[in-house]
């Protein structure tokens, strides 16, 4: 009984949406008003556990089928986690699941931990291009596959690619900004990965679409792109940089600098948050290891450092949130396939990560960002916005 009570008066803070908790055969009511969703805990949750992570022991205790939540997953997150300022977080005890090494290898590591699941997994769920990032919906009714096509074209359009030029993609996926870069610019383009699986699928799709003259993928590390010794009129980075880590975010603009001739536009497409923190512990430890969302302001501030000129920055935060509930459906949709991949942990797990997200990007507690920096001195560009 004191666990209990000790449990509900920790999620009394959590009061800015009524809510309901059943525990033990009762129920108790948490705000004022008629209650928007219904936790229900199978089994308590130890205080400390929430203490040292709000976010990992909900999550976990979600993942193992001790809480549930009555009705639509993502309409209770909504209503809740707009509250992650009030999550908490002991980082000294989490130091290990919060600061994780950012050498090549642990970062390789990581980055195939979450996109080398299978590409048979990815294709249940996303659409045709295979696109794993923020769509843009330019009409209210445009498919998930649709607002992936106006994405690509429009970073292509930022880009002001000219017929013959070089473009680098950073973290390039299964491909599609590049294959469509050459299909409709006829430029040359290189992408690169650490991912084995979007590697071959990459290799696959430029065999298929018989695009060998004009693009090459490579498995690198952004941080060997000096080595190469190529220079690009354009680079595109598509939300990699969430992957280099905090201590990196200088070393990662370096590298694009060296890479991008005077006077070349470079875009970075990242998931942004206002002000700089270490990250989420759930999403640390079961989804993107290492990962750590840049503020807008650093990445500006790390930019200048290299003589970049910020031309454009554009917030498309709610365009994630329509992409991520898109993802959803499709899963649900396909949630036998993958029940027949994975075990029911995973399968709970990556349904509350799709839903997480679309509820964190709504609530504003993060960002979409997209900047287009001039590498120096361009005074060939259109004076308006010609996109």
């Amino acid at each position: 009984m004191l666990e209990e009570n000790v449990l509900i008066q920790f999620l009394k803070k959590f009061d800015q949406y009524p809510f309901c908790v059943k525990m033990n055969q009762k129920e108790y009511k948490i705000g004022e008003g008629q209650p928007e969703f219904i936790v229900n805990f199978r089994k308590m949750i130890p205080l400390t556990d929430l203490m040292t992570s709000t976010s990992l022991a909900l999550g976990e205790a979600y993942m193992d089928g001790n809480l549930e939540i009555e009705g639509d997953l993502y309409y209770a997150l909504d209503h809740f986690l707009g509250q992650m300022d009030r999550f908490s977080t002991d980082e000294s005890a989490l130091k290990k699941l919060m600061f994780t090494s950012t050498g090549k290898k642990n970062q390789q590591k990581e980055v195939q931990s979450h996109y080398d699941i299978g590409n048979d997994f990815y294709k249940l769920w996303l659409d045709e291009t295979m696109s794993y990032s923020c769509g843009y919906f330019l009409h209210e009714d445009d498919s998930l596959y649709q607002a992936q096509v106006n994405k690509v074209d429009y970073i292509l359009k930022k880009l002001y690619l000219k017929e013959g030029m070089s473009l680098l993609d950073i973290g390039c996926g299964w491909g599609f900004l590049l294959i469509e870069a050459a299909k409709k610019y006829g430029i040359h383009g290189m992408g690169i990965t650490l991912s084995q699986e979007q590697y071959r699928e990459f290799q696959r799709r430029i065999s298929e679409e018989h695009l060998e003259q004009f693009l090459t993928v490579e498995l690198m590390d952004y941080r060997d792109i000096p080595k190469c010794g190529q220079t690009f009129d354009r680079i595109v980075s598509v939300g990699m940089v969430e992957h280099v880590g905090r201590d990196n975010y200088q070393l990662f603009l370096d590298c694009a600098r060296a890479a991008l001739k005077p006077g070349g536009l470079f875009l970075l497409h990242f998931i942004s948050a206002l002000k700089e923190h270490a990250g989420d512990p759930w999403i640390k430890k079961y989804i993107f290891p290492g990962g750590v969302v840049p503020s807008l302001r650093e990445m500006i501030s790390c930019a200048a450092e290299d003589g970049f000129h910020t031309m454009d920055v554009e917030n498309l935060r709610l365009h994630y949130n329509r992409t991520l509930l898109c993802w959803e459906r499709n899963y649900k949709e396909h949630i036998g396939e993958v029940r027949e991949m994975f075990d029911k942990r995973f399968v709970r797990m990556w349904d509350l990560y799709l839903s997480a997200c679309a509820a964190t990007f709504h609530n504003g507690i993060i960002d979409l960002h997209q900047i287009l920096f001039a590498n120096g001195i361009n005074n060939g560009l259109p004076l308006v916005r010609w996109y």
